[in-house]
């Protein structure tokens, strides 16, 4: 009977242990626990470990315990905690199923299109986010511990987010985002927000007083009611560990401090901080050496015309070049507006249209000026829409964001455009297909190398001896980046004519550009031409040029 009461009592034992063992509680504390693990192991600063975490197989029961957890037996802050650690592993997941890789917008659909399990569902990082968290938690501080594995995001925590914490971890979080003079950049009456304040407006109040009162809920030092908020470009670099770098930001950082620290202990002229410019003047350096492409410090800020734009963006160009010559006693002035519509299909392919509208006009030389172009008269002038046609650009390589390949089919819409029928020359009859292949390199922190190919096949299908006119103008152009909004540039560029007459021509530019916001840019650029003709008549020829760039 003894026998059979202690079997019993081991039984019960046994089935109540098992029945712990399963508990959501139980299950729950395990992930997170092995969560936390991993954070501590591979994150670093802010950043993450990726060639580890690859390396091992530490990830892998994490994701599956992601996919097998029942939501349904989660409830408030247990439930919250969770799907924060699911957001983040799981973009550590995507980033290593394309790794190596510089940016996570080099993958196609990696936040809208891609899904993995959470829960027995497949959902993509932007459902995970939107209609599993902020949609049931409506919560603004969840934007300061989502880390979409980016620079510009809230850097990572190395530990896990916790149901027993998780109100002092989201607050402490947001106020560290929110008091980071690099993240939130106040100076006098003017805020530099992240993107984030203007992707998510509505979950910060949906108004500018809104959302600087809840800025101001977190921060020590309050950012005026009537501030000028502008948003700064986001850094879509990848977040990773950067090696020596990462350990010569910390001992960079810990010399400012002791700096202020010094400062204050000597009350310099009342100043009991480093201005925010002062900081951010010596932090600079050392965080434009830690960004790959699109790099730091003013580098960070500039278009990269080389790249495709984004999935659902368009980009609107109109560039006008207004070409001149005199020789053999006679100008002939060429003004061409080039309007280019671009579309983004993906993130790496891009779909579009251009309008070429010419103005031609021949006159004596020294009568006029190149100008007089605009104007009918001379000896002879022409206006015509003298191209339209259909452009692609497509990105073909995941580990070279900046380089892509552009071609266009430009077709002719007016008759006799060289002029064969009594008048001169204002283009070509037929197509002309205009292929490029361009890369972008950056240089430190304020300079960057463009690097363009072209292949250009002119007149294609005419019966004239100078017909399919093929070229293949080779370009670089040096520029420099004084402030995040201007570009000053020199350019280069020599174009061989592969023909039974060879034929060349090479010039020689400078040019500036100012982005009055990250979506509206003006460009001035003047152009010396140099040619096989105009050498050997000492003839001189030139261009003036105006674009104009809108993104939408």
């Amino acid at each position: 009977m003894f026998k059979s009461f202690l079997t019993s009592i081991l039984m019960f034992f046994m089935f109540g242990t098992m029945l712990v063992a399963g508990s959501p509680e139980r299950l729950q504390g395990d992930f997170i626990a092995d969560t936390d693990a991993l954070l501590k192991r591979y994150v670093k600063q802010g950043r993450i470990d990726y060639t580890g975490i690859k390396a091992s197989d530490d990830l892998k029961p994490l994701i599956s315990k992601i996919a097998q957890t029942d939501l349904a037996s989660l409830k408030g802050n247990a439930k919250k905690a969770f799907l924060i650690n699911a957001y983040n592993l799981l973009v550590i997941n995507q980033v290593l199923e394309n790794y190596p890789l510089a940016s996570v917008l080099d993958v196609n659909g990696f936040f809208d299109a891609k899904k993995q399990t959470v829960g027995g569902r497949k959902v993509t990082l932007n459902q995970l986010e939107k209609d599993l968290l902020l949609k049931e938690f409506k919560d603004a501080r969840l934007h300061f511990v989502l880390v979409c594995g980016a620079l510009g995001c809230p850097p990572i925590t190395n530990f896990a987010y916790t149901p027993d914490r998780l109100e002092a971890q989201l607050t402490k979080q947001t106020q560290l985002a929110l008091n980071n003079p690099s993240f939130l950049r106040v100076n006098g009456d003017k805020a530099a927000l992240s993107k984030i304040f203007e992707w998510y407006a509505s979950d910060f109040g949906g108004n500018k007083a809104a959302v600087i009162a809840f800025i101001n809920k977190y921060r020590d030092e309050a950012v005026p009611a009537n501030a000028k908020v502008s948003y700064y470009e986001y850094d879509w670099t990848l977040n990773k560990t950067s090696g020596r770098a990462a350990a010569e930001k910390k001992e960079k950082m810990e010399a400012i401090d002791a700096m202020e620290k010094e400062a204050l202990a000597e009350g310099t002229e009342g100043r009991g901080e480093m201005d925010m410019e002062e900081r951010m003047g010596l932090e600079q350096p050392l965080q434009n050496s830690l960004s790959s492409p699109p790099g730091g410090g003013n580098n960070s800020a500039r278009y990269v015309v080389s790249s495709t734009i984004r999935k659902g963006s368009a980009e609107i160009k109109l560039f006008n070049n207004l070409y001149s010559q005199e020789a053999a006693g006679e100008r002939s002035s060429f003004f061409t507006a080039s309007l280019s519509a671009l579309y983004g299909v993906t993130n790496r392919f891009n779909a579009g249209i251009d309008l070429r509208y010419r103005r031609v006009r021949y006159d004596e030389a020294g009568a006029v000026s190149n100008f007089a172009v605009l104007s009918d008269g001379g000896t002879f002038s022409r206006t015509a829409i003298s191209g339209f046609g259909p452009k692609v650009r497509i990105a073909p390589f995941n580990n070279l964001p900046n380089f892509s390949i552009q071609s266009a089919l430009w077709i002719p819409l007016a008759d006799d455009l060289e002029g064969n029928e009594g008048g001169r020359f204002t283009d070509w009859n037929k197509p002309t297909w205009f292929t490029q292949v361009f890369n972008d390199f950056p240089i430190g922190s304020n300079f960057s190398l463009f690097a363009e190919v072209d292949f250009t096949l002119e007149d294609i299908g005419s019966e004239d001896t100078d017909a399919n006119r093929f070229s293949t103008p080779l370009t670089g152009i040096l520029s420099y980046f004084p402030t995040p909004k201007a570009t000053l540039y020199g350019l280069a560029s020599y174009a061989p004519y592969w023909q039974e007459d060879y034929d060349y021509f090479y010039q020689l530019g400078v040019g500036a550009k100012y982005q009055f916001t990250p979506n509206f840019e003006v460009e001035l650029l003047a152009v010396a031409f140099e040619t096989e003709f105009l050498n050997s008549v000492d003839g001189n020829a030139g261009t003036v040029n105006l674009g104009i760039r809108v993104n939408l």
